[in-house]
């Protein structure tokens, strides 16, 4: 008997969730009808897929080998499910999206509203992360496009430039920084004490590419996994920060940060999106 696509939706919802409590929770299964269908489809295809421990499930080699093809196989059935099901020329179905913190927060809120606006039988699900974490999830064939900030390098994944964005240094306004700070990249970067994002964070990365030998001695005091912890922390007198202009223009314009003109370097930055190979 051939291995069904609902057995390969019960493996894909035990490999994400770890546990058949959880898959069957998602797939509103009940536990006997996930594990009846993992361990049939265990002995279609010859052996286990998993090694079992007391809390979870593990993908063992034979797992890991077969899971990109089954999540081709879904793929392809969703995408064919999808059209078969268009009205009137209209798209429907879902599309799952991840974002790196800037674009996620600050950019694709606007744009999906207005493609929702368009296009009213699509569902959209959007994640936000940091790049390093984006890349792996569409690796894993878990969403259909990727926004991201930083640089990605992966034989699997179609990279495609967007737009450009800049990155600027911003501090806790003071009665010497109205007239204007400038930073001068070669000498006065390690004068302040720096609240940074996390690493795999597409802004530091640039951060740091575009600050080469000049980034190994920064004081660094924090380093905050979101731009508005950032935000909050340098407004509130922790050191300066390094975000994306658009997620600090209006906090400028407000008063409530000022931006330090950064001499010596260009901070301008491209945004892509990212996309598996195998994925239409």
């Amino acid at each position: 008997m051939p291995v069904t696509i609902r057995q390969l939706e019960i493996f894909k919802a035990v490999v994400e969730s770890g546990q058949v409590t959880k898959a069957a929770e998602k797939l509103l299964l009940t536990q006997s009808a996930v594990s009846l269908a993992l361990n049939q489809m265990e002995i279609q295809l010859g052996g286990p897929l998993f090694d079992r421990s007391a809390r979870r499930l593990e993908l063992n080699d034979r797992g890991r080998y077969f899971l990109p093809f089954s999540n081709e196989i879904l793929d392809k059935f969703q995408d064919l499910d999808n059209l078969m099901n268009e009205k009137n020329s209209q798209i429907a179905g879902s599309l799952q999206l991840v974002a790196s913190s800037t674009i996620g927060n600050y950019v694709l809120p606007y744009l999906i509203t207005a493609f929702k606006s368009m296009h009213p039988n699509v569902h959209v699900n959007m994640l936000v992360y940091n790049t390093t974490t984006a890349e792996k999830l569409i690796i894993e064939r878990s969403v259909d496009l990727g926004f991201v900030e930083g640089e990605v390098n992966h034989e699997q994944i179609t990279v495609t430039s967007w737009f450009q964005d800049e990155l600027v240094l911003i501090s806790r306004p003071t009665e010497e920084s109205k007239a204007g700070i400038i930073c001068d990249v070669k000498t006065d970067l390690n004068k302040y004490n720096w609240v940074m994002r996390e690493a795999g964070s597409g802004t530091a990365q640039i951060f740091k590419s575009k600050l080469g030998k000049y980034v190994t001695d920064l004081k660094v005091v924090m380093e905050l996994g979101h731009t508005e912890a950032i935000k909050k922390a340098v407004e509130a007198g922790a050191g300066v920060g390094c975000l994306s202009s658009l997620t600090v223009c209006r906090a400028i314009n407000r008063g409530w940060l000022q931006r330090i003109r950064l001499d010596g370097v260009d901070m301008r930055r491209q945004l892509y999106i990212i996309q598996h190979k195998n994925k239409a």
